[in-house]
């Protein structure tokens, strides 16, 4: 019953009044859609800083490797094997770390893409159906 009470009402107000009206309430919806993608955006920004951040780690993870292939470790592991055996167990140890990093990286920039404001574009949708549906209505 409110909905008929609303309609009357609209019908009995001047085309002008309806006009601002409508074009107020479509800045408003206009602003609130880009406050939502701006937020969107920066939380997907986040995301893929996160991601480019690992791909550093794993490039720092990936030169202490080569380090420690002439560290300490080395030396340690050459008392109980040869020389070259312990260098290769422990280039293999940092090379593992610096593919667990990759991997991880790359999962996090995935999870940030594709850079489009996907939660906005759905609401946007939503928001044009609904004025599809109200002009249907304001016609009858």
């Amino acid at each position: 019953m409110a909905d008929d009470r609303t309609t009357d009402d609209l019908r009995d107000r001047p085309i002008g009044e309806l006009l601002k009206q409508l074009s107020q309430e479509t800045t408003t919806l206009v602003r609130q859609e880009l406050d939502l993608a701006k937020a969107e955006m920066a939380q997907k920004g986040k995301r893929a800083g996160l991601g480019a951040g690992m791909f550093g780690g794993a490039g720092a993870a990936a030169f202490l490797g080569l380090g420690a292939l002439s560290a300490a470790a080395i030396a340690a592991l050459d008392s109980a094997m040869p020389l070259w055996l312990a260098a290769v167990i422990v280039a293999l140890i940092w090379l593992a770390v610096a593919g667990v990093l990759a991997i991880t990286g790359r999962t996090k920039v995935q999870q940030a893409t594709p850079p489009v404001p996907e939660q906005t574009q759905r609401s946007v949708k939503e928001d044009v159906e609904w004025a599809k549906t109200q002009a249907k209505s304001a016609r009858r």
